[in-house]
């Protein structure tokens, strides 16, 4: 039950429709012994004796108490315990939503997509379920039951002490039924997620899976999932058929013990046939309750399964947060930034190692460096999306974590190689960070990223819904609409992560040129695998296995002789041993596994 309070203590303040529903729950299922009264009467006090008086009155009562009770029954569930049941499913799934918003990445790594979709929709339609059939289900059970067995005591007490022999060992064989059942519910609630997990991550990565031809190991893969929920859910209903007959017999000897006692005691004259008919009416009220007993307690274990989910979703340790104190980056930084002996760790696993540099208002600085060496992690710790281990990173000589996230976020532009795209249209995602953003600037920071000439030709230009995703679109179209959406918010600092992989070395020049000329003060951090990149950039920072190991300016470090000389001599095709400056070469040679090859073969001075 303590799933059951969970759910009553989160509701506060919308429990008032609830607990109206279970009211009327509860008194419509008293009033179920309403008419097998009034039957007793009829028999006795009517058709009996031949007494055509009361007649008329009882069949009008008993005809009012049925309309009463239906009525009741009715706004019971409609008027309160279906709405109820929505605003509790709405009120969970907005703080989900909210909670998964607010965490930092390595909630995500605990909760896959597939694992959070599953618990947003099918976990909260069953407390949806709980709430508007379970809750009054239970009254209804536990109600009827008390009622109907009272008044049979005021019947025939033997009689009814004669019905409860049999009732103890069908309660005996309910908590054994319970006692296997729940930790299978349990078991398929997280064959369930494995499933959503494999679907979700199969959909997303639809094009890799056509690409390799892997459509029938996905099926497989998929089927096993399939499989294994089927035989847990099968399990569960063998389970479940094992012990309702049993249920149902021992239900079903109630019947049969007032069909006996009740003709012996009306033979012998200790019972009237209004007396009779009445018990034999409740009877059924009595029964009914022991065999639904089974149904409703396997739901209700059902519920503790996805209230569990849910809970450790809600419940989840939090992320790092606003520290206290933190007041609102209000006015526009100047853009300097200072990473003071910097360490971070991710799962125990060191990231980097004690980074130190400075870039100066409207400064580019340059990062390159094989894959894993934590070029990516470090622009991370400046967008406060991870917490330093050591060290701190001051903007403008104040430490970062005295603004808040949100406001420190709001003047950086950040645009990856992974690039994310909203079904939305392209001027909304331009707009994404902006949604006041006028159509001339759109235009204008399209134009900046080389989008403009292509979104032209789109059937409905700046208006065309771009597909899940960006499918449909290139590489380079998707990179260039997602650099005009870091501009757009026009940053104090703006973080290009291998944001030119997808285009061209024409369109990269054309994009560099643009970025050399903005119309507004920015700071840049560019991390690329092209050398030509860094042409300009006041510093380049080389990194490997979380650490610094050069930095300079282009020429400072061609003259170093070290791991930039040695990947700009492959990307160029210069001998490594010629001057510096002779025979340029083909600027389009990218880092990609060379980069590894010669970190670990020693490239680096």
């Amino acid at each position: 039950m303590s799933q059951i309070k969970w759910l009553w203590n989160y509701l506060k303040g919308h429990r008032s429709g609830l607990v109206v529903g279970i009211v009327l729950s509860a008194i419509t299922s008293a009033m179920t012994i309403i008419n097998p009264m009034l039957s007793q009467k009829l028999i006795d006090d009517v058709i009996t004796p031949g007494n055509a008086e009361p007649l008329i009155p009882l069949l009008i009562i008993m005809f009012v108490a049925q309309v009463v009770r239906l009525g009741l029954r009715y706004a019971m569930h409609n008027a309160f315990l279906e709405p109820m049941s929505n605003t509790a499913m709405s009120v969970l799934r907005k703080d989900m939503f909210e909670t998964a918003q607010k965490q930092d990445y390595r909630f995500l790594h605990k909760f896959p997509t597939g694992n959070l979709m599953t618990r947003l929709t099918q976990d909260l339609d069953r407390v949806r379920h709980t709430v508007s059939y379970i809750s009054y289900a239970f009254v209804d059970t536990v109600i009827v039951f008390l009622f109907a067995f009272i008044f049979l005591l005021f019947v025939n007490w033997e009689l009814t002490l004669c019905l409860t022999a049999v009732t103890p060992i069908i309660l005996l064989a309910t908590h054994r039924f319970t006692t296997i059942i729940r930790p299978r519910f349990v078991l398929l609630r997280q064959k369930l997620t494995s499933l959503g997990t494999a679907v979700t991550e199969n959909i997303d990565g639809n094009r890799v899976v056509k690409a390799f031809a892997r459509e029938d190991y996905e099926i497989e893969k998929f089927e096993v999932h399939n499989a294994e929920f089927r035989d847990i859910s099968c399990g569960n209903a063998l389970i479940t058929a094992r012990y309702q007959p049993i249920l149902e017999l021992l239900s079903n000897l109630l019947v049969i013990i007032t069909l006996i006692g009740g003709g012996y005691y009306l033979i012998k004259g200790r019972m009237t046939a209004g007396q009779y008919l009445a018990f034999s009416s409740l009877s059924w009220n009595v029964v009914n309750p022991l065999r639904m007993l089974p149904a409703i307690l396997a739901d209700i274990e059902r519920y503790n399964a996805t209230a569990t989910m849910i809970r450790e979703v809600l419940e989840a340790p939090k992320g790092f947060s606003d520290a206290p104190g933190a007041v609102e980056l209000s006015a526009r930084p100047k853009g300097d930034i200072e990473f003071r002996n910097v360490s971070l760790s991710i799962q125990g696993n060191p990231i980097l190692q004690n980074i130190s540099f400075k870039a100066g208002p409207g400064e580019i600085i340059g990062i390159l460096g094989s894959t894993g060496s934590g070029k990516t992690s470090l622009i991370n710790l400046l967008g406060h999306f991870y917490e330093p281990d050591t060290g701190e990173v001051l903007l403008d000589g104040v430490n970062i974590n005295s603004y808040t996230m949100s406001s420190l976020r709001q003047h950086i532009g950040l645009a990856m190689q992974d690039v994310f795209l909203f079904s939305d249209s392209v001027k909304g995602n331009i707009a994404y960070g902006r949604p006041d953003l006028d159509d001339d600037t759109i235009v204008k920071r399209a134009a900046q990223a080389d989008a403009h000439s292509f979104i032209t030709k789109m059937e409905e230009g700046y208006g065309t819904l771009v597909g899940e995703r960006g499918v449909g679109l290139s590489g380079g179209q998707r990179q260039r609409i997602a650099l005009a959406r870091a501009l757009a918010v026009e940053p104090a600092i703006l973080i290009l992560d291998d944001t030119t992989s997808a285009v061209d070395s024409e369109t990269e020049q054309y994009i560099q040129n643009q970025l050399r000329s903005l119309d507004f003060p920015c700071t840049k951090i560019i991390i690329a695998q092209r050398i030509s990149s860094f042409r300009g950039a006041s510093q380049v920072l080389v990194m490997d296995k979380g650490r610094i190991v050069e930095r300079g300016t282009h020429e400072q470090l061609l003259a170093n002789r070290g791991f930039y000389h040695h990947i700009w001599c492959l990307q160029y095709n210069v001998d490594p041993n010629a001057p510096i400056g002779e025979n340029m070469g083909n600027p389009n040679i990218t880092i990609g596994d060379t980069a590894q090859t010669a970190f670990s073969t020693g490239g680096t001075k």
